[in-house]
């Protein structure tokens, strides 16, 4: 397929809201992919190279593109691009670095203006077409004409998007017969959210009301003496958490396949920070063994089972499999109880909180185990913290919000200067979540007024906007000067208008910092 086709498809994507269209558009590429250029396509659509990290850094990509003259005419196909992505992933060793540069050159004197543009974005993550799994789950479905929901369970039980794409353009009649696997990944079950325990109990009726907490999604899988680790995102960590192979290990079954998440304990079993933990994941690669046994451990804990001993339990409704997981796991299953009263909910949920964690989860008790979009079945609340930052700076938008200005960039006061000058402001994070169209308009026309500087990507600003910033907490950081940055930050309004606030009163690194336990 001409990679022109692909860069076509996804200006198209980014140019509509609408999810039918989005489908037909992703539907209409992949009836013309063939087999082979499947992986290659859909990691170039979605902005996940189907190579994985391979030392494509965003300057490196943008010194590169920024060294090659475009080409007047397209003649590049996916699987060009995906030879060249191949040849640079078996790089390594002396002069890697020089002849990964000149590959990447190689590859962007080769495209054109438009097919530079979508490189850079698919190689550095920057893919904001709207193309998510979800979606183009809902396109292979249309191209092949299979009922939706068998298509959604082989993407889940075969772990892979792209390897589902292969497989159905190959033979369409095999995706029925995709099954769970041990040892194979399998996409998790997600949760949609509510501001309360008693609107999220509206929604799933009879739930489990558990714990939610603040630690990474872990897969557990076991078959007989083989044990694998997976995170949320399907990455095996075996290797890199012994003790979680060790728990494993120690269940009374042959096989399994666990759903939970891990943490990181203080001395008195209170959790520590988000960030501890996914430090710790990879801390002990390439340690001695004594060097390992002296840091931290982490703590499994698991609230879903999906398959023991060769029967498979995702079909099954909540209440069987947290029976079962009763039964094998007692001692590392998360904390809760079934009820329907919001009362004992909201119990469950100051307990929760007291206890150092996010909130709840609430499970609908007859629900089976599916993955996808996210559904009513489970419910996630948690606190929300909104602060007053102000804003630093400004980038362009690209794909969908080409012309607009959208990500910005935030900070927090410094009063005491303890991270800068005293009374300056300090940055600690990004976002462009939360931004609607009149909210982009409004910043693209209020902006460039404030600028001090602009090069070309991104503006700096004078910091006198002020824009309230809903997070869920944040955690520690070297990137930014307080040592602090914002975990999913998202606009909640601007403080203009009416509702104005002078930056000189926007809160501080120091209440920031104060979040991290």
């Amino acid at each position: 397929m001409p990679l022109a086709r692909l860069v076509d498809a996804a200006a198209a994507l980014a140019a509509t809201r609408s999810r039918t269209t989005k489908t037909e558009v992703l539907a209409e590429i992949l009836r013309d992919l063939s087999p082979d250029e499947a992986e290659a396509a859909v990691g170039l659509l979605l902005g996940r190279l189907h190579q994985g990290s391979i030392g494509l850094g965003y300057r490196t990509v943008l010194g590169a593109r920024d060294a090659a003259a475009p080409a007047d005419t397209p003649s590049l196909t996916v699987s060009d691009v995906d030879e060249v992505l191949d040849g640079i992933s078996g790089l390594g060793g002396a002069g890697s670095v020089g002849a990964r540069n000149d590959a990447l050159v190689g590859l962007f004197e080769r495209a054109t203006a438009p097919e530079q543009e979508h490189l850079v974005r698919a190689m550095t993550g920057e893919m904001r077409t709207g193309a998510l799994e979800g979606v183009l789950t809902d396109g292979l479905a249309r191209a092949l004409d299979l009922p939706l929901a068998d298509v959604r369970r082989a993407v889940m039980l075969s772990g892979s998007l792209a390897g589902t794409v292969k497989l159905g353009l190959t033979s369409p009649d095999a995706l029925a017969s995709v099954g769970l696997a041990v040892l194979t990944p399998v996409q998790p079950m997600l949760a949609s959210t509510a501001p309360d325990v008693a609107a999220a109990l509206a929604v799933t009726g009879e739930a489990s009301v558990e714990h939610k907490l603040d630690g990474a999604r872990i897969q557990v899988h076991r078959n007989g003496s083989e044990v694998r680790v997976f995170t949320r995102s399907l990455a095996d960590i075996t290797s890199r958490v012994p003790e979680i192979v060790e728990v494993a290990l120690s269940l009374p079954v042959e096989s399994v396949i666990l759903d939970g998440e891990t943490l990181m304990l203080d001395d008195d079993g209170s959790p520590r920070a988000f960030q501890d933990t996914m430090s710790r994941f990879g801390s002990t690669e390439g340690a001695n063994p004594a060097e390992a046994e002296r840091q931290r451990v982490l703590a499994p804990r698991f609230f879903d089972v999906l398959h023991v001993d060769g029967e498979d339990l995702i079909d099954r409704p909540l209440r069987e499999r947290l029976a079962t997981l009763e039964r094998i796991a007692p001692a590392y299953r998360i904390a809760g109880e079934v009820t329907t009263d919001p009362a004992v909910a909201q119990r469950i949920s100051t307990e929760a909180l007291a206890a150092g964690h996010e909130g709840v989860m609430i499970k609908a008790v007859d629900s089976t185990y599916t993955a996808g979009r996210r559904g009513k079945n489970w419910v996630k609340v948690k606190p929300v913290h909104t602060y007053d930052l102000v804003v630093l700076g400004v980038e362009r938008g690209s794909g969908r919000r080409k012309g607009w200005l959208s990500n910005l960039h935030l900070g927090a006061r410094d009063p005491e200067g303890e991270f800068g000058p005293a009374g300056g402001f300090v940055m600690v994070g990004k976002t462009f979540k939360g931004l609607t169209d009149e909210l982009l308009k409004w910043q693209t026309e209020t902006f460039p007024d404030l600028a001090v500087d602009d090069n070309g990507w991104a503006l700096t600003l004078r910091p006198e906007i002020v824009v309230e910033i809903a997070i869920d907490g944040v955690q520690r950081s070297s990137r930014y000067p307080g040592g602090v940055a914002l975990r999913f930050a998202r606009v909640k309004r601007y403080r203009v208008g009416v509702e104005a606030k002078p930056a000189d009163e926007a809160d501080t690194i120091q209440a920031l910092r104060s979040l991290l336990r």
